[in-house]
């Protein structure tokens, strides 16, 4: 074929056939990603006109002297493109389509009528692959999501992405290439909507209100930073010149979703109770967009009424809850084209949901309901609002500015939070109750939390011949209002513990004769307004070296700043500078061959839950009784028991908290270093004829350095006679804290102690200092290869293929800890004394070692479409944990289990064996297939109605995605009787009807 049809055929898909679902390497990433761009070449000194048919923006720019162009910070959409030069029209005006953060290639010149008829050309978008892309993103319209099975949130439009899979503990969340789920950030319009709290959720809109979305899961460019997992990033709708509107409706009645296994031990006891929960939920939305000033002001509007009434049960089958959701949402977009150089667009929703749950007694074997016992009541949500103004201030200098805040409650409490405190048995060795409830309470805390994140953001992009420069200022300044009790008078929750008369408990306190078990009384409060601010700067250089080679070069300066409740910085991290370098070679010169690569660094910030726990007055009272008996008491009609509290046993332990905000330089290390990853990507990407395309890509992510509480309990200055306390700092790293240097008892300077040797103060089991320990550094690594395969939906069908081979390992999920279900980010057990972690490596939770996805759909007649949606993946591992270990007499989780002499006093007497990580196998596989089937019917001068059912989990597969790994819950030679028990499992079948009607 002749190199005038290849630029012909490359020319063709880029314009008359718009730009593909680009399933793999999308284009380089726009200023906060809410437009896209359209970039080519033409006449030298042409001017270039872009206008868009539905909103009348026309934007204009000059080619330079080797006839480059680009048009910067184009909303998403369709649009008409030509170029002009002396009054005459070079070549015909094309068709373009924008989508969300990728650039569209055009080639405007003169077409020849013969070379077009050479080239299969219709109405569909196709996979066109742009020769400029770093980067590896999927970008999700709402016309797929239309014609795919995909429920109705954001993260099952993330799953669809290659490597991205669900987390496997009680907290959820999803991972991205091996991370933990609290690694990612959202976005919506440009505003990070992430929960900057414990980064383990986002603010959510439905899905009519957005229009696209692009799940970015690596090599993402400088503008985007906070994260060392994924991003998703959407656009919301907007109006046009055309008044339309529509209603949706979306039904899941509860007879439409199969029932829940209950689940059994091996003595035939029910542990679980599901059989009798359901799920139900009703929404309508309605909707409506247009014109305020032809070809200048547009609005979007809609409105969603959801009913959601699930109802549970408690896993012991003697409380059922009947739950009401009040989930009304809003959301707009007004548009002004205030100049054909400059716009300014708003973006408002509100995700406010109050949940009222109803409590009754219940006896599951005869399925009947008795007394109502209590009143739950749940806020959550926000409003949510961001302001961007986009400029054109010369032909080659293009600006965005944009502010905004996202809000977001959380506000539980219940009925009886005034006279009910929580009772928990923590073993089934200890005494169980006579008969009735523990406790008369379902609540466990009184919480409410108010976070408010202020975000302003600057970007610019300047054309310097075959340079661009991108460059910009971001800032967040994320504030959280925050207060948390235990329900029930004195705000104590009581836990009954296993114990024999003459047993050393937790405070060194011993049971006096007379007793078996002991009683904790905690008592757990925390209140005060908490800041962080973060910031950064960025540049970056896309260098077109050749008309076949892009050079990206990028650096971003990343500042961290967490404030304590006075307002004061503790945690202040700067010039924390990231670099990215990317290529992209269009190896034949035709776009359709690509071979691309990055290398990058990205750096995660310490989550505000840090600020609320170390520098907000935390009181952890901690009082020990001898457990004397139950005492059975009523309340609404309803029998139950509290511990009887006898003798106390040893002192009040506030060693957890005291109440007040110690002196925050000796529990900050002072030249602590950030959380950061480094990643490389090297990927290929061909073309396959029109319609199909097919790559490969490989990915290797390192993370380097934790954040997380250390107790330093000797230093090398004073030995034993140095403690320090609960550090937050970089394990295995060399840790600056304010100290006693001259071991006089009295802190009076900075002292550094080199936590991989030393900071962990040893003893024999007559308590003789035997010297110090170190702790090991955290590790975790993500090795994946990558194929994919994409055919684009031509008006009759589409596949997408992936499948991924990954390693992920090390001795540090992240933050969170999903194998033993611990989610208060930045916080976990890994690392509060040496021996936790120690012998901790090997294959970690979120290791996925294959996973397959596929999806499409296709056309029957043009009033019915079928589509299907498969998720395969293998297991993560399972590992055993034991308590305590070989050198130490702390009781933490650890990989090791004792065997021998478990029942010593002395540590040194007990015989342990090592547990690995992984050591019990791994989960088993699951397959997920949702199913779909739509009818369509287009109304005579436009719009159309859309039924459309879906069945999800079609199989209806139950498998187990989550397990107990405690393999000993207390210091004895005893495997706990639920170890290994199935504790998590794939959400049961259920089917969903949406109806919905445009016009």
């Amino acid at each position: 074929m002749s190199s005038k049809v290849w630029n012909m055929r490359r020319t063709v898909l880029g314009t008359a056939l718009g730009l593909a679902l680009a399933a793999f390497g999308a284009p380089p990433a726009q200023a906060a990603n809410t437009d896209g761009t359209v970039a080519g070449h033409t006449q030298a000194g042409a001017t270039v006109t872009v206008t868009s048919p539905d909103t009348g923006l026309t934007r204009s720019v000059i080619a330079d002297d080797e006839g480059n162009y680009r048009l910067p910070y184009l909303p998403v959409g369709q649009y008409t493109i030509s170029a002009t030069s002396g009054g005459q029209q070079v070549g015909p005006t094309r068709n373009v389509t924008v989508a969300l953060g990728t650039t569209t290639t055009v080639d405007l010149g003169a077409v020849d009528a013969t070379s077009l008829a050479t080239i299969n050309v219709t109405s569909s978008v196709l996979p066109v692959i742009d020769v400029s892309s770093t980067e590896s993103a999927t970008i999700v319209s709402r016309a797929d999501l239309v014609r795919l099975p995909v429920d109705q949130n954001v993260a099952s439009v993330a799953l669809l992405a290659p490597g991205v899979v669900k987390g496997n503990a009680g907290f959820g969340g999803i991972s991205f290439g091996g991370s933990s789920i609290a690694e990612n950030a959202f976005y919506v319009n440009g505003l990070n909507v992430t929960d900057f709290y414990n980064r383990n959720g986002f603010s959510e809109a439905p899905f009519a209100f957005y229009d696209q979305f692009q799940v970015k899961t690596g090599g993402y460019s400088v503008e985007f930073g906070r994260t060392t997992g994924g991003v998703v990033n959407a656009v919301a709708r907007s109006g046009t010149n055309e008044f339309k509107a529509g209603a949706e409706l979306t039904m899941e009645p509860g007879n439409w979703h199969s029932v829940a296994a209950n689940h059994y031990d091996a003595n035939g006891n029910r542990y679980i109770t599901a059989s009798r929960d359901r799920d139900s939920l009703i929404k309508t939305n309605v909707w409506a967009s247009g014109p305020i000033v032809k070809d200048k002001l547009f609005f979007f509007a809609m409105y969603e009424a959801r009913g959601a009434s699930p109802r549970n049960t408690n896993d012991e089958g003697n409380a059922i809850t009947d739950n009401s959701s009040d989930q009304g949402f809003w959301g707009t977009t007004v548009d002004w084209n205030i100049t054909d150089s400059n716009t300014l667009s708003l973006m408002a929703f509100s995700d406010k949901n109050k949940n009222v749950g109803d409590v009754y007694e219940y006896d599951y074997d005869t399925d009947t309901r008795g007394t109502k016992t209590n009143e739950v009541y749940t806020d959550t949500g926000g409003k949510n609002w961001a302001l961007t103004w986009t400029s054109y201030l010369t032909n080659d200098l293009s600006m965005k500015l944009m502010y905004g805040k996202n809000n977001r409650e959380a506000f539980t409490r219940s009925q009886l939070d005034l006279e009910c405190n929580p009772v928990a048995i923590d073993d089934t060795t200890a005494v169980p109750p006579p008969g009735p409830q523990l406790g008369c309470s379902t609540s466990t805390r009184v919480e409410k939390r108010n976070d408010e994140r202020k975000q302003g953001r600057a970007d610019f992009e300047w054309t310097l011949g075959d340079h661009l420069l991108r460059f910009g200022y971001d800032h967040e300044v994320n504030t959280s209002e925050y207060s948390r009790y235990y329900p029930g008078p004195g705000a104590l929750y009581y836990t009954v513990y296993a114990g024999a008369a003459g047993d050393t408990i937790d405070n060194g306190g011993v049971i006096p004769a007379g007793y078996t078990n002991y009683v904790r009384a905690r008592r757990y409060e925390i209140e005060g307004t908490f800041k962080t601010i973060d910031s950064a700067y960025y540049l970056e250089d896309n260098w077109q070296i050749t008309p076949n080679f892009v050079l990206n070069m990028g650096l971003r300066n990343d500042s961290f700043d967490n404030q304590d409740s006075a307002g004061n910085s503790y945690i202040k991290m700067d010039r924390q500078i990231a670099p990215r370098l990317g290529f992209s070679w269009d190896m034949t010169g035709d776009g359709t061959t690509k071979l691309f690569g990055n290398l990058g660094r990205y750096f995660l910030p310490v989550a505000n839950v840090i600020n609320i726990k170390q520098a907000g007055g935390l009181l952890d009272e901690r009082t020990f009784y001898a457990f004397d008996g139950w005492e059975t008491r009523e309340l609404n009609g309803v029998s139950y028991v509290v511990p009887r509290l006898g003798p106390q046993i040893g002192p009040v332990d506030t060693s957890q908290g005291d109440g007040t905000v110690g002196d925050l330089r000796s529990e900050v290390d002072h030249d602590m270093d950030p959380v950061y990853q480094d990643e490389a990507i090297l990927g290929f990407q061909q073309m396959i004829g029109n319609n199909w395309s097919w790559g490969v890509s490989g990915t290797y992510r390192r993370l380097h350095n934790a954040i997380d509480d250390m107790e330093i309990s000797a230093t090398a200055q004073c030995g034993e006679n140095g403690y320090v306390g609960w550090v937050m700092a970089n394990p295995g790293e060399k840790v600056t804290v304010w100290g006693d240097t001259n071991c006089d008892g009295t802190a009076d300077g900075y002292l550094t102690v080199d936590t991989s040797k030393e900071g962990w103060a040893l003893y024999d089991a007559d308590g003789n200092y035997l010297g110090q320990r170190g702790w090991v550094k955290p590790k975790r690594t993500y090795t994946s290869l990558e194929f994919q395969l994409d055919r684009a939906w031509d008006e009759k069908w589409s596949f997408n293929a992936s499948y991924v081979l990954a390693w992920n390992r090390g001795n540090a999920e992240g933050p969170v800890n999903s194998d033993t279900n611990f989610d208060d980010t930045g916080r976990t057990e890994n690392f509060d004394d040496p021996w936790v972690n120690f012998g901790g490596d090997g294959y970690l939770p979120n290791d996925r070692r294959h996973q397959l996805k596929l999806r499409g759909a296709y056309a029957i007649t043009p009033h019915w479409q079928v589509s299907g949606d498969m998720d395969v993946h293998s297991g993560g591992p399972i590992t055993g944990f034991g308590v305590g270990n070989p050198y130490d007499a702390q009781n933490y989780h650890s990989y090791f289990i004792c065997v021998e002499n478990c029942t010593s006093p002395n540590s040194e007497d007990r015989v342990y064996e090592r547990s690995p990580r992984g050591a019990y196998g791994r989960l088993p596989w699951t397959y997920t297939l949702n199913a779909g089937i739509s009818y369509i019917l287009p109304f005579q001068g436009g719009g159309n109605l859309r039924v459309k059912l879906a069945v999800y989990n079609l199989l209806n597969q139950q498998r187990t995605v989550q397990v107990d790994q405690d393999l000993q819950t207390t210091i004895s030679n005893d495997t706990s009787a639920s170890f290994m028990q199935p504790i998590g499992f794939q959400s049961p079948r259920f089917t969903q009807l949406t109806v919905a009607v445009d016009f």
